[in-house]
């Protein structure tokens, strides 16, 4: 039968893991559970303070009890040293043979015995016991032997309490002993003891109280960003909130949050001018459906249904294109949002597509034409490099035509597009030579629903107009990683001159 195997612990003592099993047991049992929900409840201003609190506490504890050590060594290196000095002067005196007797020193100072070589009292000062020695002859050599001093009890002597007992040999072989009260010291540390016990917690509730008022001012930043917080929450409008002066991560956290409400702001507003802006516009083939159809009802005999049905039907279609682009808008602009990983496609070659919508365009209004460059107008059949950029075919379609929509409507006698590679982006440019768009308004042109003042009063699409192909390019680019831009055409032509950029799409390796 095989024997059983001994558990790898079970030599183990006991008491090792008891602390951490009793630690354990007080945090689920008793007072530790209460004491844990009570810490939890505390604000931060409260557990700063107390943990600050706990640590001065310790610290001027620890503080006192190495002022009173050190005060204790360095009154009792005093004492040591008079009763050395003491010791030394009369075994100078017995060296010269000057010693009188009794031993001449100041009352209460110093008590003086010498012993003679056999160790009996030989002489000693005034009030000093002539027949015991205040440390055995053997222990009086020692001393003398290692120059150091011991404490001794001095009421078997008729002397003070406590005594500093040095120990000096003369030449003659005499060992002179000297007894210096040590009250002195004692007063002193008592002294300096009870100036600690009464002057420390004062300084301990001084300090307490700094610190509730440091810390509380220090949270009183974030308190006025509460405050601002709540303003902001009731009155519903984003406002700025309080940026305290110091630089410091309350200041970096304040700035953070007023840039987020301005955007936040930046977007309500946007929000409500489009809300605004598409009410506007769907207003008008509204009521004109609503105008027609009720003309119809109330005269039905004398009215022309088929051309009610096809004006009826222009303005569905109308209607149908705006929802279309303001949806086409949503998409766009959270494919922007969503940055490099909104950004899937195919690669299009950006010329190539250039080119196939500019064939459309052989019956418009004026000539649309490809150029090689900016320099160089003539005709071409394809653009000098190529640009291919990774992007939705359709969506990309959509902006060309609505740039080209737009130079059409306005150009005078032709329009220009080009394609042309810049580093690392393609760049697509369309140029007519129509009145052009003053440089202060040129931005405002791809706002949603723009309303411009001067000849090109609408940046308008294929569609009747709503104010959204512009922005509808804008956004094509944006969401592809790109720019849109309006210039003025070189000179010496007139015109405008619209420029989007793409970036180029990595070629495989």
């Amino acid at each position: 039968m095989a024997s059983r195997r001994p558990d790898a612990g079970a030599d183990a003592p006991s008491w090792l893991g008891a602390p951490g099993r009793f630690g354990r047991w007080w945090l689920r049992h008793g007072l530790g559970p209460v004491l844990v929900r009570w810490w939890r409840r505390r604000g931060l201003r409260g557990r700063v303070t107390l943990i600050a609190a706990l640590g001065l506490l310790v610290a001027l504890i620890a503080g006192d009890l190495l002022l009173l050590n050190a005060l204790r060594d360095s009154l009792t290196r005093s004492v040591d040293d008079t009763a050395r000095s003491g010791a030394a002067e009369v075994a100078a005196l017995i060296n010269a043979d000057r010693l009188p007797n009794p031993v001449p020193v100041a009352a209460g100072t110093v008590s003086i015995q010498v012993l003679g070589p056999s160790g009996r009292i030989v002489n000693v000062s005034p009030g000093a016991d002539r027949l015991v020695p205040v440390v055995a002859p053997a222990q009086a050599a020692a001393l003398a032997n290692s120059a150091t001093a011991i404490e001794v009890h001095g009421a078997p002597f008729d002397m003070p309490s406590l005594l500093r007992v040095a120990v000096v040999r003369a030449a003659g072989g005499e060992l002179v002993i000297a007894a210096v009260p040590d009250s002195s010291a004692e007063d002193s540390l008592t002294v300096v003891a009870h100036a600690l016990i009464f002057g420390t917690p004062v300084l301990f509730i001084v300090f307490v109280g700094a610190i509730w008022l440091a810390v509380g001012s220090t949270l009183r930043p974030i308190d006025l960003l509460r405050r601002g917080a709540a303003r902001v929450t009731g009155a519903g409008v984003p406002a700025d909130l309080p940026v305290p002066e110091a630089r410091d991560e309350v200041r970096l956290l304040a700035l953070t949050l007023n840039d987020m409400l301005s955007r936040l702001a930046a977007a309500q507003q946007r929000q409500r001018s489009l809300v605004s802006d598409t009410a506007h516009e769907l207003r008008s083939p509204i009521a004109s459906i609503r105008t027609q159809l009720e003309v119809a009802l109330d005269h039905p005999a004398g009215q022309d249904w088929a051309s009610t049905a096809r004006d009826v039907h222009a303005d569905v279609l109308r209607l149908a294109q705006l929802a279309e682009d303001l949806l086409l808008l949503a998409r766009l602009d959270e494919q922007a949002d969503l940055g490099d990983a909104g950004r899937p496609g195919e690669l299009i070659d950006l010329g190539a597509l250039a080119c196939a919508v500019v064939a459309r365009y052989a019956d418009a209004r004026v000539p649309v034409t490809v150029v090689l460059s900016e320099a160089d107008d003539s005709p071409a059949a394809e653009v000098a490099e190529v640009a291919e950029v990774a992007g939705n075919p359709d969506r990309l379609d959509r902006m060309v035509v609505n740039l080209i929509d737009n130079a059409v409507r306005y150009a005078k006698s032709s329009v220009a597009v080009s394609v042309i590679r810049s580093g690392e982006w393609g760049e697509l440019t369309v140029t007519d030579d129509g009145p052009g768009i003053d440089e202060a308004d040129r931005e405002r042109a791809f706002d949603r629903f723009a309303r411009l003042d001067d000849a090109r009063s609408r940046c308008v699409d294929d569609a009747g107009g709503a104010g959204l192909g512009l922005a509808i390019v804008r956004a094509t680019a944006q969401a592809y990683g790109g720019t849109a831009r309006l210039d003025a055409a070189p000179a010496p032509a007139s015109g405008l001159r619209a420029v989007v950029r793409l970036p180029v799409a990595p070629f495989p390796p």
